[in-house]
């Protein structure tokens, strides 16, 4: 679908209605017509040449009122038999909401269906009396190239294990980076055994698909005179997770594609970076495996020397992505960068805690996480700060090594798996560093605003959204 600003004359004028009350510009025909069939501002309804579509604005702390109402109302349009339709917008924030809707409610993981959905629509027209038509269409233009990145995040995330290997993956990374014009190292074991990188190659061992680690960089040039941030993002890549030999029931294997979710978003985000042009360093790097069963599987029992030097008991195999990401996180601290955020679905603890929608934000700067959640909220995405407490951290002690990969007690645990990963940044980036533990929004099997079924892409709005912050700051 191609959205222009543009007041050109359309197949269907689409209506807003917000909080119940109809436009008073309506004419006694629509109006009777509206009143027959019992619309009164809720849901949509089509008359005539106009599509009215209901938001409800009071649904507070809800950011996502016009987003979702506009996505819940594409099924519906896109069976019109129509090419062409136009929204009124009355400011930018309405148009950046709207073109959200569309764009992302739009989206459908349909690659390996043999009949595929159809529609005519082809093109979306926003007008304004309040926006001239260039501002307008530069807001679009923004828009689009972040919801591009979203739906590339949740196509690659839908795309089945079999396919996206981490091998896949580093590959698609590098003809992207090509694309943009970014750098883009990929570095295979041998790089990971000499950078000593014993937890991450672990996790790998079991599998026939190699573990790569992706480290992308997005710098604009002629940037020599300014300081500009540098903000480093680490992705979970578990291009499948078996559990292991702690193997997981079968029911929780499937929806296993999905714990790549982190380094796919942190790939979408650089991409963003780039289309968006944004004026800061942003590394992102991805640690990409399978965690598989075999002869030559790490063991419960087994004992581990991670990048820093650090110990760690493998009490439970399951417990695999925080291995990876402790590897990356420590290799991440090298780069001494202004932020240093990493994404990954890394407990259903947070899930029990937050429900399936929300993104759990931790750190020990809880200053940074509460910059970070309005950061989200503004980006139209749900987080909520999980505070760490240093009474947990003796949860994650052991007998014989520095640290165990699975708490003593299963309360707190998100948390508990959150400070586990704090163990592997250095001190001076202590207050630099979120976790962001996306295992809720990440992929849910039942659409929601909009999202549809699997992936959504959870994190790139908001992590963008930072970096701009952090950019104006």
């Amino acid at each position: 679908m191609n959205i222009i600003a543009s007041n050109k004359k359309s197949d269907l004028e689409i209506v807003l209605v917000f909080n119940k009350k109809l436009p008073k510009t309506l004419t006694k025909a629509q109006t009777d017509a509206l009143a027959l069939r019992n619309y009164e501002g809720e849901g949509s309804c089509f008359i005539g040449e106009q599509f009215f579509i209901g938001v409800d604005n009071h649904t507070y702390p809800f950011p996502n009122a016009l987003r979702d109402a506009v996505a819940n109302a594409i099924p519906s349009i896109k069976k019109l038999n129509i090419t062409t339709a136009s929204i009124c917008v009355e400011n930018l924030q309405d148009a950046k909401e709207i073109c959200e809707g569309l764009l992302l409610g739009n989206y459908n993981f349909e690659t390996y269906k043999s009949k595929k959905s159809q529609s005519k629509l082809k093109t979306m027209h926003l007008h304004s009396k309040k926006i001239d038509a260039k501002t307008l269409q530069a807001s679009i233009t923004k828009t689009e190239h972040i919801c591009a990145s979203i739906n590339f995040v949740r196509e690659l995330i839908n795309t089945p294990p079999a396919i996206a290997t981490p091998k896949y993956i580093a590959n698609l990374a590098q003809q992207k980076a090509e694309q943009l014009g970014i750098i883009c190292k990929i570095h295979e074991e041998k790089f990971l055994e000499k950078e000593k990188m014993g937890a991450f190659l672990a996790v790998a061992k079991a599998s026939v698909n190699p573990p790569y680690l992706v480290h992308l960089i997005h710098k604009p040039k002629n940037t020599a005179e300014k300081k500009i941030p540098k903000i480093v993002l680490v992705g979970k890549g578990l291009t499948y997770d078996s559990g292991g030999l702690s193997l997981k029931p079968s029911d929780y294997m499937v929806t296993m594609k999905a714990d790549k979710s982190g380094a796919c978003a942190v790939l979408g985000i650089l991409e963003a970076a780039a289309k968006l042009k944004l004026n800061a360093e942003i590394h992102g790097i991805l640690g990409l495996a399978e965690n598989m069963i075999g002869g030559n599987a790490y063991k419960p029992d087994d004992i581990l020397i991670a990048r820093n030097q650090k110990s760690i008991e493998v009490r439970n195999t399951d417990a695999e992505g925080r291995l990876v990401l402790a590897d990356c996180l420590s290799y991440a601290s090298d780069l001494k960068p202004d932020f240093l955020l990493d994404l990954a679905t890394l407990t259903g603890a947070c899930v029990v805690a937050l429900g399936d929608y929300s993104i759990g934000v931790m750190g020990y700067n809880a200053k940074l996480a509460e910059s970070f959640n309005k950061a989200a909220f503004n980006a139209g995405e749900l987080s909520a700060t999980l505070p760490f407490n240093p009474y947990l951290r003796k949860l994650f002690n052991s007998d014989v090594a520095d640290l165990c990969n699975i708490p003593s007690n299963r309360y707190g645990s998100a948390i508990s798996a959150g400070m586990f990963l704090g163990e592997f940044i250095t001190e001076e980036l202590h207050q630099k560093w979120l976790h962001l533990d996306i295992a809720g929004p990440a992929y849910v099997e039942k659409a929601w605003g909009v999202n549809p079924f699997g992936a959504t892409g959870a994190g790139v709005r908001a992590v963008i959204e930072f970096i701009q912050q952090q950019i104006k700051g």
